[in-house]
């Protein structure tokens, strides 16, 4: 009687072990996920996007298999958030910037001289600030898991060094379609014209635009260097990239789904952003190596690039909420009184 009482207890005990293992089982679905991206493959996205595939597949137990689809194969970053809206896409990573026109919270992203350094970035990109501004997605048919780092932006053309403001004068400077980068670089004199990244590397070998800004990064791994002579250190905007999903695909998706996508999301942030903060420390002096010719603003002159762009700013705050806005300041005041 005992060993049929103890035979019974180990069977229930297994049952009651085993229920939650089959319980998730049931929650997790066989799928392919497309994930769309710019930059190749071997590029910083290109690694994180590596990353993120391989988390999700072991975390699903190989039912969740990426199909990550990278150098814009899939669209423009607008192209694809349109096909997230719609559906017909499950996943991808691109500028917040082009995002302004979905979700004009995500203007705050694009706020000239926001950021001192990345530490502050990281901290308000991951806080509430930054969260509340993710969450705008979901009105929109979007739904945003994390912020990775793209970096801070600086400018390389073909006309002359930038060294001082008036040395923007007339340089035809393709920017994001995103009306902050273009009235931020009208104001410091450049023709800013809207050009998808896909187009870029043509536009500026065929001279169609003179010159861009982008994190060393990617002026590395993209080979502008092969099309434009100099570069200026401006650190003008930290840029972040954001992994957004399709909300219609997400609502699809069980508890159990969605966390493994989030877990992974987050694992593949801090290795993309380690990751793209080492390859940045050599990326420059790559660049020099191959020919680009480099100089820094002085901080004099960074103020007065500064200065022409409040009205810029003064327009983001409105544009994006005054509440918002003096929320983000307060936020890195903050941060700035701990040092």
């Amino acid at each position: 009687m005992k060993l049929i009482r103890r035979t019974l207890l180990a069977a229930t005990a297994a049952a009651l072990l085993a229920a939650p293992l089959a319980g998730l089982a049931q929650d997790v679905k066989s799928r392919i996920i497309r994930f769309g991206y710019g930059l190749n493959e071997q590029s910083n996205q290109g690694r994180a996007v590596k990353v993120f595939a391989d988390e999700v597949a072991k975390a699903s137990n190989g039912k969740l298999r990426l199909r990550a689809i990278g150098a814009a194969a899939l669209g423009s970053d607008v192209q694809m958030q349109q096909a997230l809206i719609g559906g017909a896409q499950e996943m991808m990573v691109g500028s917040t910037a082009t995002l302004v026109g979905i979700t004009q919270e995500m203007a705050l992203w694009d706020t000239p001289f926001l950021f001192n350094n990345t530490q502050e970035a990281d901290a308000v990109l991951d806080g509430p600030v930054g969260q509340k501004v993710m969450d705008k997605l979901q009105e929109k048919g979007l739904v945003g898991l994390v912020y990775w780092e793209n970096g801070f932006r600086n400018l390389t053309n073909n006309k002359r060094p930038v060294t001082k403001v008036e040395d923007m004068d007339g340089i035809k400077l393709r920017v994001m379609q995103n009306n902050v980068f273009l009235d931020s670089f009208k104001m410091l004199g450049a023709n800013a014209v809207p050009l998808p990244f896909s187009e870029l590397f043509s536009a500026l070998e065929t001279k169609t635009v003179d010159g861009q800004e982008n994190p060393y990064n990617t002026i590395l791994s993209s080979k502008f260097y092969e099309v434009q002579k100099y570069l200026s250190v401006t650190n003008h905007v930290y840029s972040p990239w954001i992994v957004t999903v399709s909300k219609k695909w997400w609502d699809t998706l069980s508890k159990d789904e969605q966390k493994i996508l989030l877990d992974a999301a987050k694992k593949s942030r801090d290795f993309e952003r380690k990751d793209t903060r080492a390859e940045a420390a050599q990326a420059l002096a790559e660049l020099r190596a191959k020919g680009m010719l480099i100089n820094e603003l002085t901080p004099a002159e960074t103020d007065r690039m500064r200065a022409r762009l409040t009205q810029v700013n003064a327009s983001i705050a409105t544009g994006v909420g005054q509440a918002l806005w003096d929320e983000t300041q307060a936020e890195l005041k903050r941060l700035r009184a701990k040092k």
